[in-house]
């Protein structure tokens, strides 16, 4: 069993080597949660990488595929623009496309986005009474996205879309 080799390996080692071992897995761990972390701060978005969970942007993306985002507030939202946004009561984000721009006299922009392997727009995914989406509720805007094995030569692309 995995199980039991692993904690035959570990009570082999000498204090030392344990040591050493559990510092680098703690180092490995740190690292990764540093780079998220600079990744939120130079993207502006609480989760620069997200993961289509769902065939609703077919044809564009697909189950899988990863999207990179920022949020920079300064920019303003397009329509045709793929936007990913969180929706009261619900813990997982959605990956859509603005459909429409509602901008008031004030300049307070409201939108609405629809799926685009979807028939209707996702007015019935809002909450209750809610017929358009805020910049508040946007956690990035896709820059960029990675699909894996969709060529002829089946070889995986990194695709960015970089706005300078």
């Amino acid at each position: 069993m995995l199980s039991l080799d692993f904690l035959d390996d570990v009570r082999r080692m000498n204090k030392r080597q344990l040591y050493y071992q559990v510092l680098n897995f703690g180092m490995i761990v740190s690292s990764a949660l540093m780079i998220w972390k600079g990744l939120m701060v130079i993207t502006g978005s609480e989760s620069p990488i997200v993961v289509v969970l769902s065939g609703s942007m077919e044809p564009a993306f697909h189950r899988g595929d990863l999207l990179f985002l920022t949020n920079r507030v300064e920019d303003p939202i397009r329509v045709g623009e793929i936007v990913v946004f969180r929706i009261e009561g619900r813990e997982i984000p959605i990956v859509h496309r603005v459909l429409k721009i509602h901008e008031k006299q004030n300049g307070h922009i409201k939108f609405l986005t629809k799926g685009d392997n979807n028939a209707v727009d996702d007015r019935g995914l809002y909450k209750q009474g809610q017929h358009w989406l805020e910049k508040k509720d946007v956690v990035g805007r896709a820059r960029g996205f990675y699909q894996e094995n969709r060529s002829v030569e089946d070889r995986n692309y990194l695709f960015l879309t970089l706005e300078l």
